[in-house]
Order: structure tokens, then C-alpha cells, then sequence
């Protein structure tokens, strides 16, 4: 995939501060741009995200679907990471007291086309992000 370009997505927090320490501590995003009280850009492993403030918002009410024994939050959005990348972010994760975890790190469809790693946990506002990591990217669409 040489040619992939980075993605950008806004989403809602309730608190900028929480979002900061989330993103920027805890996950290790590099900060760019912000208006104060407004929004905060962060590069999430070359990805732009923007947490923008909504004091109205409300934790997401989502459904879940059953993905391999799992109940998988929906919405969620994150990134498909090498196995160092995800095994690093899931330590960090874990070492963190705060981490509101929906599915903690594990192996999903095991042996069969489009094995992964994944793992899926809520910010301080309630959206929920997933992280994988494939041992062969071409695996990622795999029928």
C-alpha cells in the first residue's frame, strides 16, 4: 500500500484536557495545531485526528456486533499498526490505571485468512477505538 494516504477524522470530547492527556500521554501522539478551548489536532502514526470540544455531547450510545466470539463496539475507529507498534501501544495501554478497556489485547480468527492481533478501549469522552496489527499486511482484505 504505497501509496495510502493519511486519513483525517474530527470527533466530539466533552473535555480538552482529558482529550490532551489521552491522546498526547497516553497513546503518544505528537500534538500540532489547536485552538484553545476548541479543537487539538494530534498525528496518530501519520493520521490526522482532531478532538474538537462539544460541551453537549453525550457518551455515544453504539451498538455491538459479535466479531469471533467478541462484542465489537460500533463506531470505533483506530489504526492497523506492526506487531512492535501494537505490542508497545498495548503495554502502554496497560500500564495506564485509566484505560477503559471493551477488549483487551488478544489474537482474533486465528489461523484462518485475516488473523490479527486487535485490541479495543474508550477515551475520557466514550469513543471507542480499535488498534490491529497483521503479521502480513496483504492478509488486511483477505477473503
Amino acid at each position: 500500500m504505497p501509496d495510502l494516504r493519511p486519513f483525517h477524522i474530527a470527533f466530539p470530547v466533552d473535555d480538552l484536557d482529558a482529550a490532551r492527556r489521552f491522546y498526547g500521554a497516553v497513546l503518544g501522539c505528537s500534538q500540532g495545531r489547536e485552538q484553545p478551548g476548541v479543537w487539538i489536532d494530534y498525528n496518530l502514526y501519520g493520521h490526522q485526528i482532531v478532538a474538537h470540544r462539544d460541551p453537549t455531547h453525550k457518551r455515544p450510545v453504539r451498538t455491538e456486533n459479535a466479531v469471533d466470539g467478541d462484542a465489537v463496539p460500533v463506531p470505533h475507529f483506530g489504526v492497523v499498526l506492526t506487531f512492535e507498534q501494537f505490542d508497545e501501544l498495548a503495554s502502554r495501554l496497560q500500564a495506564d490505571d485509566q484505560t477503559r478497556w471493551v477488549i483487551e489485547p488478544r489474537t482474533r480468527f486465528a489461523g484462518e485468512p485475516g488473523e490479527q492481533r486487535t485490541m479495543f478501549f474508550l477515551d475520557p469522552a466514550g469513543n471507542a477505538l480499535e488498534f490491529k496489527a497483521f503479521a502480513d499486511d496483504s492478509a488486511i482484505f483477505a477473503v
